[in-house]
């Protein structure tokens, strides 16, 4: 049994945050920004959006893609770790707008590496054969959980949702997954849950400790790829497109230079969409696809980096 893409679907807000306005919160400059981090704008949730209206549009449009309607959906697993409730669940909501009935439904945390870890899991139980067409979604409203005083992370982080419907298929779809933790450098980045009885506090924001983060993830990504790469039994010089986590540029130029990929292989959204944390990979990747860069029959490596810390990966023949 394999598995395949078989649609993709992505969702922005309306709003715009642009490196003008954050000039006005904090101590920044657009140029600070842009050398850092290749951000120039970011999308910001409206009050009424929640990580379930948010992926359910994405959802609708995947699954619009795929050709399948609600009723062919086995299971609906949700990457995010900024839902409005523990349960019932962002999977739980989604399933009930979009009219999914009677399939297995779980949302999954770990933090930008989120979207990896569904689609691993995903791909799993259709394999095992617990699922024929699986729903994943990864969705996030970062700019709630950043303390909008704290330059370190109020700069890099927006709001977004990304879905893909992957299923059973005769042909091989999903070349290799691969994922793994370090939960020793966990007080790198950290997002802790406020106690029922404490007041609003600024130790409930994202806590980054970003120079350190950016190490590890050069160096851990670098090491990923070469793994991907050889579980699935490709060459660099094979990979048509790098979809990767849009946390930082330097780090996506970085990765390409490792591969030998040229920028133009790589698909980049993190200039206008800023780091959309486990949606930023599926929004990427339906870009990729709507734009008509990423065609059938090309090899695609998705990769991410999160806190825990928590990386994955899944190499592709879409």
């Amino acid at each position: 049994m394999h598995t395949k893409i078989l649609g993709t679907g992505g969702y922005l807000p309306s709003k715009v945050r642009t490196n003008a306005d954050l000039e006005r919160m904090v101590e920044t400059s657009d140029q600070w920004i842009m050398e850092r981090t290749g951000i120039s704008e970011r999308r910001v949730a409206a009050p009424g959006e929640t990580t379930a209206t948010m992926g359910a549009i994405a959802a609708r449009a995947a699954l619009e893609s795929s050709g399948l309607a609600p009723q062919d959906i086995d299971a609906v697993l949700v990457a995010t770790t900024s839902s409005s409730c523990a349960y019932p669940s962002t999977a739980c909501e989604i399933a009930r707008e979009l009219g999914i009935a009677n399939a297995a439904a779980m949302d999954l945390a770990a933090a930008c590496a989120g979207f990896s870890y569904a689609y691993a899991t995903a791909h799993a139980m259709i394999v095992a054969g617990q699922a024929r067409h699986v729903l994943i979604v990864g969705v996030d409203i970062c700019s709630r959980i950043c303390n909008p005083h704290d330059r370190t992370t109020i700069i890099l982080f927006g709001d977004g949702a990304g879905a893909c419907v992957l299923a059973a298929s005769d042909e091989p779809g999903t070349l290799a997954v691969r994922l793994s933790s370090d939960p020793t450098c966990g007080d790198l980045l950290r997002l802790p849950n406020p106690a029922r009885d404490e007041p609003p506090s600024e130790d409930n924001y994202l806590l980054m400790r970003g120079s350190e983060v950016f190490k590890h993830a050069v160096v851990i990504l670098s090491r990923l790829v070469d793994e991907t790469l050889a579980a699935g039994g490709l060459a660099p010089s094979e990979l048509d497109f790098l979809v990767p986590h849009q946390a930082n540029l330097r780090i996506i130029s970085a990765t390409a230079r490792r591969l030998g990929l040229d920028m133009s292989q790589v698909i980049v959204t993190i200039g206008k969409q800023g780091n959309t944390s486990s949606a930023s990979v599926p929004l990427a990747l339906d870009e990729g696809v709507r734009s008509g860069r990423i065609k059938r029959g090309m090899n695609i490596l998705l990769e991410s980096f999160g806190g825990g810390l928590t990386w994955g990966s899944a190499l592709i023949r879409f």
